[in-house]
Parts: structure tokens; C-alpha cells; sequence
């Protein structure tokens, strides 16, 4: 099978947040620009705002199979690396390679 280019979006909630977890991820989104940083890449990139309810991550992965599990993964460390517990992770994958693009005709 070949390998194909995927962009999973994962989304996921915070639970549990303590007074200084908020904090520290109020203190996080200080200086963050969606507009630079929020898109999809190969890093991958965590967004939240301040309401600290719903997270969602994007990342673009090459792969033969489960880019879903993937992305879940790499999710999981970068959401675990702010050092707060979180639930309900769903990953919704689109393969690149398979995408049709429509190009608007020419006029003559």
C-alpha cells in the first residue's frame, strides 16, 4: 500500500483543571497567534482559547494506515506535555491524496 498525506484534526475537552493548570495555559495562549500557528503542519499545533473547555490539534501526516491513530498520539503527548488531564479525543482524518480539485474553467 502506498503511503498517503493525511490532516488529522483531533478534538478533545479539558477536565479537571486546577486554579494553576488554567493559569498556566492562560499564561500559554499569552502571545499566540491562530492566524500563524493554528493551521495544520508536520509539528502539529495545539489551539484553545480562553474559555479552556475544548482543544483541538492539527497535524499533517504521511503514512500507509491509521493516521487516525496517529494523530490520536501525538494528541495525546502534546496535549499531556501542558501537564492537564483531558477526555472524548475523536480524530477526523482527510486524505490529501484523494481530494478532488475542482479548477474553475477558463474563459476564452
Amino acid at each position: 500500500m502506498a503511503e498517503h498525506t493525511y490532516r488529522v484534526l483531533v478534538r478533545g475537552r479539558f477536565t479537571d483543571l486546577t486554579d494553576d493548570q488554567r493559569a498556566h495555559l492562560r499564561e500559554h495562549l499569552k502571545g499566540f497567534d491562530f492566524l500563524r500557528s493554528g493551521g495544520f503542519s508536520e509539528e502539529g499545533g495545539l489551539t484553545f482559547d480562553e474559555k479552556l473547555d475544548f482543544f483541538t490539534y492539527r497535524v499533517i501526516l504521511t503514512a500507509e494506515k491509521d493516521a487516525d491513530q496517529a494523530g490520536l498520539r501525538r494528541a495525546t503527548a502534546a496535549v499531556d506535555a501542558l501537564g492537564v488531564d483531558f477526555r472524548g479525543l475523536r480524530a477526523f482524518v482527510t486524505d490529501m491524496d484523494e481530494m478532488k480539485i475542482n479548477r474553475p474553467e477558463r474563459l476564452a
